[in-house]
């Protein structure tokens, strides 16, 4: 039976005047990809962001390694969970190398420099997300996918077994994406854990063994995305007619939404976006 690398159990996850998820329980095995998917304001971030403990927990509990996060001081997390953010400033001209090198220094103590080992790690990180070229430049003059890539490698070089990426692929091309789906796959098939949120369906569809689909304060489904990507599920969870088929010639799953006719309130509105009319106000 393999490893169960985090637990999530009965967790309601929010603000204080904000619940967001009630009650939800799941749990991950060494060597999963689970995307989270689901509308924007299901959740999913504030899932993330609790797990790794950024977000009290409301109610419920989180294990990761078997050990509950409240008892793991900020060294120990780090050790055991890397977390990549939505978005990630770089306010100074940090380099590519002393970013990737900011991964090693849960493993340091205040009074230590980097080892050889250390460096060694970090180059291996560089030169495997293929960002070794760019190891001097300043990271804030670079593109957004090489930047995603330099992060990466970051977090990689923490040496975690355990992965939560918050929309790792958000703005970058479709080459860029692939790229960063491709390097989770990997990852995971040597035996890393990788939980990240996924809005590009397709993405999710192709490269995720599970994923789980949260809407409406809860997880509506959990599984396979052949079990998860169905129409019923996608409708109930978006709120709009959703059609799934399999692409005939590369077998991997289309899904698009079905406009419903324009109402007349619509078609009024569209008129003065486009100047041809003025809508009267009551």
């Amino acid at each position: 039976m393999n490893e169960i690398v985090l637990r999530v159990e009965n967790l309601t996850a929010g603000y204080a005047d904000c619940e967001i998820l009630h009650e939800v329980s799941f749990s991950v095995q060494a060597g999963e990809m689970i995307g989270l998917i689901g509308p924007n304001g299901a959740g999913k971030s504030t899932l993330l962001k609790t797990i790794r403990g950024m977000l009290p927990a409301l109610a419920g509990s989180i294990r990761i390694l078997s050990r509950d996060i409240q008892a793991l001081t900020p060294r120990d997390f780090a050790r055991c969970t890397a977390y990549l953010p939505q978005q990630t400033a770089v306010p100074f001209a940090y380099t590519v190398r002393e970013i990737v090198m900011a991964g090693r220094y849960p493993y340091l103590s205040w009074w230590q420099h980097a080892s050889r080992q250390d460096r060694q790690v970090a180059e291996a990180c560089m030169a495997y997300t293929g960002v070794m070229p760019l190891a001097d430049q300043p990271v804030n003059a670079l593109s957004g996918g090489q930047r995603q890539r330099v992060l990466l490698a970051k977090i990689l070089a923490q040496q975690t077994p355990v992965l939560l990426l918050d929309e790792p692929a958000a703005g970058l091309d479709l080459i860029y994406q692939e790229e960063i789906f491709r390097f989770c796959q990997e990852l995971c098939a040597a035996g890393r854990t990788v939980l990240l949120v996924v809005h590009e369906l397709g993405l999710a569809a192709r490269f995720c063994s599970r994923l789980i689909l949260a809407a409406q304060g809860q997880l509506l489904a959990d599984g396979q995305p052949s079990v998860v990507l169905t129409e019923p599920l996608l409708e109930q969870a978006y709120g709009v007619p959703v059609r799934v088929s399999s692409n005939p010639r590369t077998g991997h799953a289309d899904i698009y939404t079905v406009k419903d006719k324009a109402d007349e309130r619509q078609r009024q509105l569209l008129s003065v976006i486009l100047g041809k009319d003025v809508i009267g106000h009551a």
